[in-house]
């Protein structure tokens, strides 16, 4: 085992433990590819103690808003999206854990004072600028990084209560796969409402669809069309499951191929399925502009997707 050098604070307590109690677990395998993917800050999903929701937010590389370098940077934060009275706050008490892959234990990094932190409104992440060194980290000896995979854990305390364990993977692909699709909105100068959705078509074992406003929505409505990418049956996820897709949506120009595009990077869920522009292109009178761009021919208009499935997230209880 190489020698552990950990430059850190004074209120950080490091041990190692051969059987922690976890309420909750997160895998990352091919980690490496978070920053290769701009994923500077990733959050897990949601878990439960105490009678509330917590999740832990890693930055693979530090961060970067508080001037970290040469470290990973680990916090607990609240989940604030249920109601609750004005001015509500939760003492809770922390740990995290780095499984060692091979000897079978346990970092534990904790509060050398086991200090209760104060969750409320204008806080709601605690936890530490400089868990480990990235040195420390990515040394395969030590066990923590191997085969590009490593496991985080937590334990939170509030009231003395204690919550039913959660685990969550966080599958990075590492030979990513782009697909193209082409879809057509025939008789499009017909087309009523405000939606239309394409067939579903298949990408990344999920089906997807186009949705297109003719006349827009939003701050677009009636200057601009509106275009997004949909998973086409989000209800089919699994609770917790998640997609991070890079896509290009295109509309494809049939005359002089000067195709009109925009591109996104957007996590996918069942509760945000749907992402795009509302602005996505000019229409002008009458579809005029959709015409001269070669846009609008045959009253058929063609789209694009061009989509890169980068990660997957599953939850099991």
């Amino acid at each position: 085992m190489a020698n552990l050098f950990f430059d850190i604070p004074d209120d950080i307590s490091r041990s190692t433990s051969d059987a922690p109690t976890m309420h909750y677990t997160v895998k990352i395998k091919s980690f490496s590819l978070l920053a290769k993917n701009s994923m500077e800050r990733y959050e897990t999903g949601e878990f439960e103690s105490g009678g509330y929701k917590w999740k832990l937010v890693i930055y693979p590389n530090g961060n970067k808003n508080n001037n970290v370098d040469e470290h990973m940077s680990l916090y607990l934060a609240i989940e604030a999206a249920d109601l609750r009275p004005p001015g509500w706050e939760v003492h809770a008490i922390f740990r995290f854990f780095l499984h060692d892959q091979i000897r079978d234990n346990y970092l534990t990094i904790e509060d050398t004072k086991k200090k209760e932190r104060l969750f409320r409104g204008i806080k709601l992440e605690w936890g530490y600028d400089k868990v480990i060194p990235l040195k420390t980290f990515n040394d395969a000896s030590n066990g923590y990084l191997v085969d590009d995979t490593c496991v985080f854990g937590a334990e939170v305390f509030v009231s003395k209560q204690r919550s039913m364990d959660k685990e969550e993977c966080l599958a990075l692909i590492k030979d990513s796969i782009t697909k193209k699709s082409v879809v057509r909105f025939d008789n499009y100068s017909k087309l009523t409402g405000e939606s239309h959705y394409s067939a579903p078509f298949n990408v990344g074992n999920h089906k997807w669809k186009i949705r297109i406003c003719p006349i827009g929505e939003g701050i677009g409505m009636g200057i601009y069309n509106s275009l997004y990418l949909a998973l086409a049956d989000p209800k089919s996820l699994l609770p917790g499951m998640k997609i991070f897709a890079d896509f290009t949506l295109r509309m494809l120009d049939q005359v002089n191929g000067r195709h009109q595009y925009a591109k996104l990077s957007r996590w996918f869920s069942a509760s945000s399925h749907e992402h795009g522009w509302n602005r996505f292109i000019s229409i002008g009178s009458f579809n005029l502009n959709l015409t001269n761009l070669g846009l609008l021919v045959k009253d058929t208009i063609l789209v694009e997707a061009e989509i890169t499935i980068l990660a997957v997230v599953n939850a099991t209880s």
